[in-house]
């Protein structure tokens, strides 16, 4: 018997509507796509609504998934990072600069961890001006620059 498909493309388990629940039969597609909300950081429920399945079996079918999912984004970043580097090595100009810059911004995370500007970031934040202290300060240094320039142009204007 061919499987039936929903509107989104998902397979109908057989035995949908009738009395009892349907077993449910955990691909490998739904491990991959679990693994992917995870390091994405969706919340079981939302995870659950996403593959189509209840929270409880979610729990069930995918523990081991859910036990790791502090480290499905570094792994997620690991193969990002190893895909771009085949793509490079293939002579591929735009994956090798997308490396670049996935270097650099991983470079910058690694030096903010290092220094601790993490931490210290947020009470550097509330110190810094907002946008309309920096004007109100341009305007008043612009008024002291044109001030200043009066001045010095009625100055050279008494003496001619």
């Amino acid at each position: 018997m061919e499987p039936n498909f929903d509107l989104f493309g998902h397979p109908v388990r057989d035995g949908l509507g009738k009395r009892g629940r349907p077993s449910y039969e955990p691909t490998d597609k739904d491990r991959n796509k679990i693994k992917l909300l995870l390091a994405l950081g969706w919340a079981n429920q939302r995870i659950a609504n996403g593959v189509g399945i209840s929270s409880a079996t979610l729990k069930r079918y995918f523990r081991a998934e859910l036990k790791v999912r502090d480290s499905m984004r570094d792994r997620l970043e690991a193969r990002r990072f190893e895909i771009a580097m085949e793509q490079a090595n293939a002579g591929n100009v735009t994956a090798l600069r997308e490396l670049g810059a996935m270097i650099e911004k991983n470079d910058r995370m690694e030096i903010e961890r290092t220094m601790g500007s993490t931490s210290r970031g947020d009470e550097r934040a509330s110190e810094r001006p907002g946008k309309k202290a920096i004007d109100e300060l341009r305007a008043a240094a612009a008024d002291e620059d044109l001030t200043a320039e009066l001045e010095k142009e009625a100055a050279q204007n008494a003496t001619h």
